[in-house]
């Protein structure tokens, strides 16, 4: 990723740089130490704009969902259904994690922080209730949150493999029978909506997305220094 470095653009820079290190390096092999050599600060600079290495992976996971709404947006004006589109997403999720090790160490860790899980409830909660109102009708936005925290845990031990995994295409239908039956949705639209999302080739999507959010982050970090550059 191109970085910029300008007076009055410290924090942004942070972002940058950190969000080029999470994903190139991986989350976990990147310590605000690191951090702070590379752009020449002291630890403590870092930890003022933030105090934890968490709350930089929150600035990424902001991020993240914005570009999950556009990518879900992408396949329902392809005519598709937004049941389908988050079928499909997290069918490429979860390939990608399974190949890919520095994506697995960033999915996996936002659903380990307390600080990113929340962003990722409250986002997705949001999303459901949009999706799935129909199957939900008398459901309160708390009944949506608490779903969510099932959801949540569904996808984590999705993307957590063991040393003798299930075989990626059954864990991708067993989550998705799992979620969408806690929305209520009756189980022949379940198994429609799992089988043809599983009839994309979501691998090969896998393999290109995180790349893809990779060029989106650096592209939405450059647009905010040059914005506070010109403004």
């Amino acid at each position: 990723m191109a970085r910029i470095r300008k007076r009055n653009t410290t924090k942004l820079e942070i972002i940058q740089l950190a969000s080029e290190l999470f994903l190139t390096e991986g989350y976990s092999n990147t310590s605000i130490k690191k951090i702070a050599e590379e752009l020449e600060m002291s630890s403590g600079h870092i930890v003022f704009y933030f105090p934890t290495k968490d709350h930089l992976l929150a600035t990424l996971v902001e991020m993240l969902c914005d570009y999950q709404w556009k990518m879900m947006k992408s396949v329902v004006e392809d005519g598709n259904t937004s049941m389908l589109a988050v079928c499909l997403e997290f069918a490429i999720m979860t390939s990608m994690c399974d190949e890919n090790e520095i994506a697995k160490d960033f999915y996996v860790s936002t659903y380990c922080s307390p600080v990113t899980l929340d962003i990722i409830r409250k986002n997705d909660a949001r999303r459901a209730k949009m999706v799935f109102e129909e199957y939900c009708q008398d459901w309160s936005d708390d009944q949506f949150r608490e779903a969510e925290i099932l959801v949540s845990g569904i996808e984590y031990s999705t993307l957590v493999t063991t040393s003798d995994p299930v075989p990626v295409e059954l864990r991708i239908k067993g989550a998705l029978n799992s979620i969408l039956s806690i929305y209520g949705v009756p189980e022949d639209m379940r198994n429609q909506k799992i089988e043809k999302a599983l009839r994309f080739d979501y691998k090969n999507h896998g393999r290109t997305v995180f790349r893809e959010f990779i060029n989106y982050v650096e592209r939405t970090n450059d647009q905010a220094i040059e914005d506070i550059l010109t403004n």
